[in-house]
């Protein structure tokens, strides 16, 4: 299997394991992104949400990936949910904690620039 190949299969695996997390604790895997309110019953319901639509997402990715069909549609996704959760974050700046839409950017737009590098290499 090509490297690039690999290397994304390797994204989207850790990808499907953050949406797991969200399943199980969101909470716990939120606090410093959304603050305590992650943890409450409505809130969890949505970041539940999230969590198995990245597994669902990414875990197709895998599938394809283990198949060798296309990737750069499915990391062009990945890079949109990265994108949405940036601007949804700055968009709720007022209620979430002071330092999660700078973190939010960090990471989110690291994740981001991460699967573009893999969609460039992949596919060829």
């Amino acid at each position: 299997m090509p490297i690039a190949r690999t290397a994304a299969i390797t994204v989207l695996a850790l990808r499907v394991a953050y949406g797991a997390a969200l399943v199980a604790a969101p909470g716990r895997v939120t606090r410093s992104w959304l603050g305590p309110a992650g943890g409450e019953p409505p809130a969890a319901v949505a970041v539940r949400g999230l969590g198995a639509r990245e597994v669902a997402l990414h875990g197709a990715a895998i599938v394809a990936a283990v198949r060798d069909r296309p990737l750069r549609g499915w990391l062009a996704l990945s890079i949109g949910g990265d994108v949405s959760d940036i601007a949804a974050t700055a968009a709720g700046r007022g209620g979430v904690p002071e330092r999660a839409p700078l973190a939010t950017a960090v990471v989110a737009g690291a994740s981001a620039a991460i699967s573009a590098v893999v969609a460039a290499a992949v596919d060829r």
